[in-house]
Formats: structure tokens, C-alpha cells, sequence
């Protein structure tokens, strides 16, 4: 019988353990409650609670981005160079967790002071929060390759981590504004929830350190040199494919999610339905990452991800198209947007460790961290340029807090959350459209690369 989804069967098909699967999927709830913090919150925290303006905001998005470029590449190399008795990338959990905890904090904090010096306060907070974050999410993001090679169980592995993934988008799309009022509403409000959030994610890291394992076939190889690393990342198609999918989707999301709360707030003038919103948001999302395993599996991963991704676009051009008053209209199309949406999610993160394969199938060099690190990156300009562009938008479209919207501000505020987001979508599908990597060339790789080792 013809295989029509170019699987093949996988001579390496070791299932993984419920408890692995929960002990590496359940960090990233935690990774999570710092991430959906600064993408949902930080610029409406910066412009309506701190007193900072959207232009100043979104050059502060920008310029943070410069120190990534060097810290996140740094990052990849210190983990593919390091070997400890816990394995390369776990201790980094552990340990980076309190730093991160602690200034994404004060990044939530608003001290009275001067407009120069709330700017300064703001840059400084925020490029320590972008270093912290790096040193937690790469090692994180690293362990999917480690702890399998299996091409199926790194996507079922990739399912399990979105899923707590989205219960952290969840915790923070849905319970936020509750708990600011909660606690008082304001600068004081978000503060005590921020800190709130980072004890619960330091000891969700600790069960994530307690309960993966790391191959230790991985961790005994030979550290690459900054040369090969350099090779590896220069030589790679498919991670250059994936990268531009990565930027294309982190761009629509980050600005998505920076103008929905605007959306609900001014052009709907519903923020009360925000909370519903995202809890339906996230409950879809979850349904899409709980079929996407199931899907990949009879029509692999490329076709699933171009199929789920059109969809998407689909329904945010219908959103663009949708008036105001038609509420449940609204919500019927976000909801089948991200239900189809997450294919792609899940499907990006789980193709990522194919390329390290693919990596050391051609050039003989596996350097996990440097092509996480990269694949960091290139996310997190995304998330800058689309924290950017927010910010620009509103200030372009004359955007004033807490007043009445014009309708320029308006139609500035709607093009965010539905026609923007579907152009990087697009760019992402394309992308994905010449990725070479089917489940049947993986396997190949994999055993070339087993028969390689054993030759030695």
C-alpha cells in the first residue's frame, strides 16, 4: 500500500514515558508565566499604568534586541560546551530560574520617578529580563533533541509542551486582570501578580530539572568548536526554513496579542469579555495541539503545518472583514484561527531538532545549542519588531490612553489583530513550503548517522 504521507517507519520508535513527557511539557507552563507576561501585559503596563509613550515603548522593544544578538548566540555556545553530571542543559533550569523570577519583577515595577528616568529604569529592566530569559529558554527549548530521537515522539514530546504551554497562556491571558484587582489594582497589583507568578515558575522548573533525562549519547560527545558551530548554522536550509517560519509566526503572534487588549478595550468596548476571550483563545489552542500529533501521523508534518496555517490565515482575513457589533462572529473566527494555528506551533518546534540531524547527517558536527540559540533569536526580533510595530502603529494612528479612540486609531488597532498578523503568516507558509525534511529522509539520516558512530 502507498504511504501517502511520506512516513516511514522508524527503526528507533522508543516511546517515551508518561512521566518524561509530563516532567519536560510542564516547564514550559512556567516559561510561560514570564513569556505571556511581557507579551500580553508589558506594553500596556508601560503605556497606561508606568506613564511611558508607545514610540518610546516600541524603540525600547527594538534596541533590547541588539543585546541578543550577542548574549543568545553566547548562550548556545556555553551549552553546547558544557558537561556536568546533570547533563548540558538541565542545571540551567535549576539555577536560571530565581534570576528570572526576580526581574520579571521588577520589569512589573513602576518607581516614581522623572520621564528620563522611568525610560532608563524601563531599558535596564528589560534587556536583564531578555539576558535571564535567554539563559532559561534555550537549555529548555535544547532539551526536545536530547531527550528522544525518535521524529514521532519529539512531536507527541512538542504536544505535551505546548499544551502546558497554553495552560501558562492560560493563567496569565485569563487570571491577570482578576488578580491586579485583586491585589489592588495598578502598579501595585501587577507587581504582587508578576511575583506571584515567578515563585510558581521556579518550582515548576525544579520538577521539569527532577524529572527529564538527558541521551547520553549527546552529552558525551565532543564540544563543537566556534567554527563548526559557525558551519553548521551557515550550511543549513531546513533551519533557515524553519527560522523564517519561527520569526513569521512569533511576528503575527506578538502582535496580535499586543493589540487585543486594545481591540476588547476601545474598538469593542467590552474589556470585560477579555478574560472569556482568552480562556476560549487557549481552550481551541489546546484542542488544535491535542489533534496535531494524531494528524502528523497520517499526513505528516509539512502537510499538516501548511494545512492548519492556510486555515488560519483564512479566518483572520474573515475577522478583518467583521464588524463590531457581531460579537460571537468575532469569537467564532479567533477560535477557529487558533484551533488551527496550533498545528504550526507544534510542528515548528518539533521539525527544529530534525535540522541538528540533518546538521550532523552532512557536515558530521551536532550542535544543539547553537541552532536553539539561533532559532531564539531570530523569535525574539520577531517579538521586538511586532512589540515595535504595536507601538508604532498606535502612535502613527494617534493613539491616546485611557481617551476615546479616533476612528484612525481604531482601524490602526483592528489591522493588529487580524490583516498584519495573516501577512507574516503567509511569509511563514512559504517558507515551510520548500522544507525538505519528510519523516522518511529523517529516518534515513538517523540511521546513516548510527551506522557512522558505529563504524568508529
Amino acid at each position: 500500500m502507498e504511504n501517502k504521507s511520506g512516513n516511514a517507519p522508524d527503526a528507533d520508535r522508543q516511546t517515551l514515558g508518561v512521566r518524561a513527557k509530563l516532567g519536560y511539557g510542564v516547564g514550559d507552563l512556567a516559561i510561560n508565566l514570564f513569556f505571556q507576561s511581557s507579551i500580553i501585559f508589558l506594553l500596556y503596563f508601560y503605556t497606561d499604568i508606568f506613564g511611558i509613550s508607545a514610540a518610546a515603548a516600541a524603540t525600547l522593544f527594538l534596541v533590547a534586541r541588539l543585546v541578543d544578538a550577542v548574549t543568545d548566540p553566547m548562550m548556545g555556545a556555553i551549552a553546547d560546551r558544557t558537561r556536568t553530571k546533570w547533563g548540558q542543559f538541565r542545571p540551567y533550569l535549576l539555577w536560571g530560574a530565581p534570576p528570572l523570577a526576580v526581574v520579571t519583577l521588577a520589569m512589573f515595577t513602576a518607581p516614581e520617578l522623572s520621564e528620563s528616568g522611568k525610560l532608563v529604569y524601563a531599558y535596564v529592566t528589560y534587556i536583564l529580563f531578555s539576558i535571564a530569559y535567554t539563559v532559561v529558554s534555550i537549555p529548555y527549548s535544547s532539551l526536545t533533541a536530547v531527550i528522544t530521537d525518535n521524529s514521532h515522539e519529539r512531536t507527541v514530546l512538542t504536544a505535551y509542551r505546548m499544551a502546558f504551554a497554553l495552560l501558562g497562556g492560560v493563567i496569565v491571558g485569563v487570571g491577570t486582570q482578576p488578580l491586579v484587582t485583586l491585589f489592588g489594582g495598578g502598579a501595585l497589583g501587577f507587581q504582587i501578580t508578576i511575583g506571584l507568578y515567578g515563585g510558581i515558575a521556579i518550582a515548576v522548573l525544579a520538577l521539569t530539572f527532577a524529572n527529564t533525562t538527558e541521551k547520553a549519547l549527546a552529552v558525551s560527545q565532543t564540544a563543537p568548536t566556534i567554527r563548526e558551530m559557525l558551519s553548521v548554522l551557515s550550511g543549513n536550509l531546513p533551519l533557515w526554513l524553519i527560522i523564517i517560519a519561527f520569526f513569521a509566526g512569533m511576528l503575527a503572534f506578538t502582535i496580535r496579542s499586543s493589540a487585543v487588549i486594545y481591540y476588547f478595550s476601545y474598538n469593542l468596548g467590552r474589556a470585560d469579555l477579555f478574560p472569556l476571550f482568552m480562556l476560549a483563545i487557549l481552550a481551541s489552542q489546546f484542542m488544535g495541539i491535542l489533534i496535531t500529533p494524531w494528524l502528523s501521523a497520517r499526513l505528516g508534518k509539512k502537510r499538516t503545518y501548511i494545512s492548519g496555517a492556510a486555515l488560519g490565515i483564512l479566518s483572520g482575513f474573515a475577522l478583518y472583514m467583521t464588524p463590531y457589533d457581531a460579537l460571537g462572529a468575532i469569537f467564532v473566527l479567533s477560535i477557529v484561527g487558533s484551533l488551527c494555528f496550533a498545528a504550526p506551533t507544534v510542528l515548528g518546534w518539533s521539525m527544529l531538532p530534525d535540522t541538528i540531524e540533518y546538521a550532523q547527517w552532512k557536515q558530521g558536527v551536532r550542535a544543539d545549542g547553537a541552532i536553539y540559540a539561533t532559532a531564539s533569536f531570530f523569535q525574539k526580533l520577531a517579538m521586538a519588531i511586532g512589540g515595535a510595530l504595536a507601538g508604532l502603529v498606535l502612535a502613527g494612528s494617534g493613539y491616546v490612553a485611557n481617551e476615546t479612540q479616533s476612528p484612525e486609531a481604531l482601524n490602526g488597532i483592528l489591522a493588529m489583530v487580524s490583516l498584519i498578523p495573516v501577512l507574516a503568516l503567509v511569509m511563514g507558509t512559504v517558507a515551510i513550503w520548500f522544507y525538505p525534511i519528510d519523516e522518511a529522509l529523517h529516518v534515513r539520516m538517523r540511521t546513516e548517522i548510527k551506522t557512522r558512530a558505529l563504524a568508529e
